[in-house]
């Protein structure tokens, strides 16, 4: 392995390099209003398309293949997102690096960032593939998985762990090019995936000519193909381009790991990737909790959260938006601009997931039509909306606020709030009520855990020392 010390900060770089990176160095320029929607915009519709992939694959397995069989996604989904989650905190880490580099006009150590943590992250992905695929039963099982869908649990899971290398590679390069002020590429090739998701799904669901019929699992395959033809055609995209990441020649022994490198992608990657661990462990708790309640109640709680996934979408969009352009602000230097980021972000989250919610409590049944086609889970699930839906605005100023702190470096403090919210408020509500309000206790658990993740990350932005955080490990705070 080799040691590749981080270059001072007044070290000027290349000029050729400060060529190349000015057209993706947009984020520390200009009117921030302005910059962060329409950065944000591209990332916005990029999650709308993967949800929209998401509840194509759900309606397919609602309404044609039964119940049991959306209960057996979301359970395998539930699992897939904690899994992935352990890793996926190097991904964000890469990208903080990435922006604060590119925000700096150092591009060679943006390469190293992106060599380094490509290995690692990639590595990760192939020993967790493996070991998914060998546990899937017993992961399902210490879930309460309901026993009719536990047999489609099993396959579609095993399937969906084949395809994680290639799901982890592609979320990489996606957001390495967010890092790098580029938000439009991951967009047109999410379409490409997402079209040929929703293309290849009810071949392989149904079976058509010499491919036979593999219902639940056959999403899985659709799902596995449009991967890793979206990866290679990224890629290939990506060297025609001569894009200033690309790694050629010489550059490639950036693949080798650098320890100093390495040290702040786990150290600084951990505790994001903690993040996810959390929520979706919580997710876990919650739904083996709704399992109790009969596959009715768990049909209905999987048709929920596919539209709980496009109302939180603006705000993680925008999240992931102000993260990045704060990263290139940190490297520029431009501190003043942090506050106004953060600020305007907030704002747009209120606008953009209110409207959102509006809109579901305006079409709740129809909305939920899409997923369910009986009368018993349907309102269930129009119930569970009526008590949720509204929360997620104020879960989005914790959504925006956490990406501007961790653009810094501050990656501990929003993993031990988001701790609190779910871990020490929302799930033992959940339990500790669930005597005298029943199954409500679980629906109102997350409006209380989305209350208080708001009020402690309001209060960590305006009274905590994040400011001073730095993301590459032994570096000197830049404020």
């Amino acid at each position: 392995m080799s040691a590749h010390p981080p270059p001072a900060a007044d070290q000027a770089p290349a000029p050729g390099a400060v060529t190349k990176a000015a057209a993706y160095n947009a984020l520390t320029e200009g009117a921030i209003g302005k910059t962060l929607f329409t950065f944000s915009l591209p990332i916005l519709f990029g999650n709308v398309l993967q949800s929209l992939n998401g509840s194509v694959n759900a309606m397919w397995a609602g309404r044609y293949l039964g119940g049991a069989a959306l209960t057996a996604t979301s359970n395998a989904n539930t699992i897939l997102f904690f899994l992935i989650g352990s890793i996926f905190g190097v991904g964000m880490a890469a990208t903080i690096l990435v922006g604060q580099n590119i925000g700096a006009r150092n591009i060679d150590q943006a390469k190293r960032v992106v060599g380094t943590s490509a290995t690692f992250f990639v590595t990760l992905a192939v020993v967790l593939a493996v070991l998914g695929f060998l546990f899937s039963p017993q992961l399902l099982q210490k879930m309460r998985t309901p026993a009719d869908a536990m047999p489609f649990a099993v396959a579609y899971m095993r399937l969906i762990f084949v395809a994680i290398p290639f799901i982890f590679a592609y979320a990489f390069l996606m957001m390495t090019l967010r890092g790098a002020g580029d938000s439009k590429t991951p967009l047109y090739f999410s379409l490409v995936s997402v079209a040929l998701d929703i293309a290849l799904n009810p071949v392989f669901i149904f079976g058509a000519g010499p491919i036979p019929k593999m219902g639940i699992a056959g999403s899985a395959v659709a799902s596995l193909i449009a991967n890793v033809v979206t990866l290679v055609a990224l890629l290939v995209h990506l060297y025609r381009k001569n894009h200033f990441l690309c790694l050629r020649g010489a550059e490639l022994r950036y693949l080798r790991i650098d320890t100093t490198i390495l040290r702040s992608l786990v150290l600084k990657g951990l505790p994001m990737g903690l993040q996810m661990v959390l929520m979706s462990a919580s997710a876990i708790v919650m739904i083996s909790m709704v399992n109790v309640y009969g596959s009715d109640t768990t049909a209905a709680f999987g048709a929920a959260l596919q539209l709980w996934n496009y109302i939180q979408m603006p705000a993680m969009a925008i999240g992931m938006a102000a993260s990045s352009m704060a990263a290139q602000n940190v490297g520029a230097k431009r501190f003043d601009r942090l506050g106004r980021i953060a600020m305007v972000g907030v704002g747009y989250n209120f606008l953009m997931t209110g409207t959102m919610a509006t809109v579901i409590y305006l079409f709740n049944q129809q909305a939920l039509g899409l997923f369910l086609r009986t009368p018993g889970p349907l309102a269930i699930a129009q119930h569970i909306n009526a008590i949720v839906v509204w929360s997620f605005s104020l879960f989005g100023v914790s959504m925006v606020l956490s990406g501007v702190v961790r653009s810094t470096g501050a990656v501990v403090v929003p993993v031990l709030i988001l701790f609190v919210s779910l871990w020490v408020l929302r799930i033992p509500f959940a339990i500790v009520f669930r005597g005298s309000l029943g199954v409500d206790a679980i629906w109102w658990s997350f409006v209380v855990g989305s209350a208080a993740s708001m009020v402690l990350s309001a209060a960590y932005y305006r009274f905590g020392n994040w400011r001073t955080a730095t993301m590459l490990v032994g570096a000197k705070p830049a404020t």
